[in-house]
């Protein structure tokens, strides 16, 4: 699943250390309806808050498809197919490269039944289902039911958690060299990396660095002195004016936050993350941006109505105390808003698809924040105001290079619908061609060699003019070699899939030497070597991030290569097993009958966790040399932990 747009703006911030554990976000409860001869099953799944399952038609070459299996049928009869409550949500998938269907919160699904003896009938099964959000996918995962007169239940939780394995009813499986249960020293380790970002932070933190981009544009930034004067100047003491003008910030906040919960309120956290990856909606909000992109070089002036901003004007003017300070403040939100409204607007959308029914009220407190800390700061110290840089022509200079920057970031959206559609006008080299110009006609803007209508004439290049110019040439130049095949880590999550480029050189991948975990462990022993066990799987696009961003460095290349045995193993490949395997797990005896159930198993089995990217280090006969890692795509880091492995494994 991708990264946001807001990332641009922030690297990597905060990682949340996470122990080895197992994640349950979907919990199922199987019902009997009906009386006499006519029944149905209901199936009802819960899913937690951020993740889906995928829906029961998934085509061929996609990820595990919600399936519904009937082992053992005796006095009963199936009529008809499973029927999901309500058709799932569909988007293109750049992943798998085809549109995949999804549920999230809830559904139902119902099998109609026929019992031939309503006193004497059994009906045992299991379901497969697979649960993912935005930075993993778990693996495939077993549900049983069973009804009938031995046994009518209920089943209250997915065949997920390990552990408490009987030998008595195990297969021999789990009797193999290497295949015993670390887990408690796994939990003694600690663990390194993380499988989660803190998402509420990066959104919090891009509204903050939204909210001071905004603060630099012509429609804010000469407002400040203004209101600031305004509060100061008026009859009263200081300690009043600073007490009103902080009181006057607080208002903003309050304002964007209450938008935040509001547009939450009115269409919901889920609806808005169904906008984020619309294709029509990416299409519109494309032009949305291209729009603004005009209007920040010149072409036009976007602004609400006046009506709007007098009526607040006046309502500021016959009110008094606190309400006419919330009136003012309401006011600067509407005239300011044709240089807020493309960074509000860009926040709320990612910031719907990045962390839930919070996101956007957080995302605008941080932008409103940054907007309201030179106004109280200012009022506190008005001797600042002095060192202030005067309104003049470097404020049309923020608003144009917003403008580059937006028309930059529109291609983001055109290309999420050119994905969707297949139309192919928009593969990886024409996307970076595009950004290329853009990004070079922006340095030439800043050095003056281009100029729009609303500017100053540059009679000298400042510095910081000069600094940005080279940035932005040098970024440009940067992305040249993408043409080729070069994988542009910095730009990974913008540009589209390397697959859609039809030219590429590109050939530093690193492939595993294994894909069995028992031929791999055995070739250790042999070659005398620590084992790298990295549980993947084909839908897990954090999994391809590592490999892209931190498997491609020359050192962690050399190291894996020469100093491991690199083992991967996809816990959702759906090659069948020569033979099923039943293992016994929670007190429930589960059949394997697919490769990653065999390797979901194990880890869930031997490392108590089940979640991927999860990079294990251990020796030939199974001990953990290292804490798990992660997804964490620093270099250094991932160079430690292996080090640390190899330290463990030379002692």
């Amino acid at each position: 699943m991708r990264k946001n747009l807001l990332l641009s703006i922030l690297s990597l911030l905060l990682c949340i250390g996470v122990h080895a554990q197992i994640m349950e976000p979907v919990k199922w409860k199987v019902s009997l309806q009906g009386d006499g001869q006519e029944k149905e099953i209901v199936f009802q799944a819960f899913i937690e808050d951020g993740w889906h399952l995928y829906a029961t038609d998934i085509p061929k070459g996609g990820p595990i498809a919600t399936s519904f299996t009937f082992d053992e049928m005796s006095q009963v009869s199936l009529q008809g197919d499973i029927v999901p409550a309500k058709r799932p949500h569909e988007e293109y998938s750049s992943l798998f490269d085809m549109k995949l269907g999804w549920y999230d919160t809830q559904i139902d699904f119902k099998q109609a039944l026929k019992v031939e003896d309503p006193d004497n009938f059994k009906l045992t099964g299991y379901i497969t289902y697979q649960a993912c959000n935005d930075v993993t996918c778990l693996p495939p995962t077993k549900y049983e039911f069973s009804f009938g007169k031995e046994k009518v239940e209920e089943v209250a939780a997915p065949v997920m958690t390990p552990v408490n394995f009987n030998k008595n009813q195990s297969s021999s499986l789990t009797d193999q060299p290497g295949w015993q249960p670390v887990v408690s020293e796994i939990q003694a380790m600690g663990s390194e990396g993380a499988l989660h970002s803190n998402s509420l932070w990066f959104i919090f933190l891009s509204g903050f660095v939204g909210g001071l981009l905004a603060l630099l544009t012509p429609c804010v930034w000469p407002m400040i002195p203004l209101t600031v004067s305004f509060f100061l100047k008026k009859q009263q003491s200081r300690r009043k004016a600073i007490g009103e003008a902080i009181l006057y910030g607080l208002s903003i906040i309050v304002i964007y936050v209450g938008a935040g919960l509001l547009i939450t309120l009115l269409f919901g956290a889920s609806a808005l993350n169904d906008l984020a990856t619309n294709a029509i909606f990416n299409i519109l909000f494309f032009a949305l941006l291209v729009l603004f992109a005009v209007s920040f070089f010149g072409a036009f002036d976007i602004t609400l109505p006046a009506s709007w901003s007098n009526k607040l004007d006046r309502k500021a003017d016959t009110a008094t105390g606190i309400l006419a300070i919330f009136f003012m403040a309401f006011t600067l939100v509407l005239v300011s808003f044709s240089c807020t409204g493309p960074i509000i607007g860009t926040l709320l959308v990612e910031a719907a698809s990045w962390g839930g029914t919070l996101a956007p009220a957080v995302g605008m407190g941080g932008f409103a924040i940054a907007l309201a800390i030179p106004f109280a700061l200012f009022a506190m110290f008005p001797s600042l105001m002095k060192q202030m840089p005067k309104s003049g022509g470097w404020l049309n200079m923020v608003k144009v290079v917003l403008g580059f920057l937006e028309l930059a970031l529109s291609l983001k959206f055109l290309s999420v619908a050119d994905l969707a559609y297949g139309w192919h006008i928009l593969d990886r080299e024409t996307f970076l061609v595009l950004w290329i110009v853009i990004f070079a006609l922006l340095g030439f803007y800043l050095l003056g060699k281009i100029s729009f209508s609303h500017d100053s004439p540059v009679k000298h290049v400042s510095v910081p003019r000069l600094f940005l110019a080279i940035v932005s040439l040098s970024f440009s130049l940067y992305m040249i070699p993408g043409l080729w095949g070069a994988p542009l880590k910095a730009i990974s999550a913008f540009a589209p899939p390397l697959y859609t480029q039809d030219f590429n050189l590109y050939d530093k991948e690193v492939h595993a030497a294994f894909n069995d975990y028992n031929e791999g462990l055995a070739y250790a022993r042999k070659e005398k070597k620590p084992i790298l066990i990295d549980f993947s799987g084909y839908g897990c696009v954090n999994c391809r991030k590592m490999e892209a961003s931190v498997w491609t460095d020359a050192n962690v290349k050399q190291i894996l290569e020469n100093k491991y045995v690199l083992i991967t193993l996809m816990v959702d490949d759906k090659e069948n097993l020569s033979e099923p395997i039943t293992v016994t797990e929670n007190g429930k005896q589960v059949k394997l009958t697919t490769v990653g159930e065999k390797w979901s198993f194990l880890q869930r089995y031997k490392f108590g966790a089940n979640a991927q990217p999860y990079y294990v280090i251990i020796n030939d006969k199974g001990e953990p040399l290292a804490p798990p890692y992660g997804y964490d795509e620093s270099v250094p880091r991932f160079i430690e932990f292996l080090q640390k492995g190899l330290q463990a494994f030379n002692k």
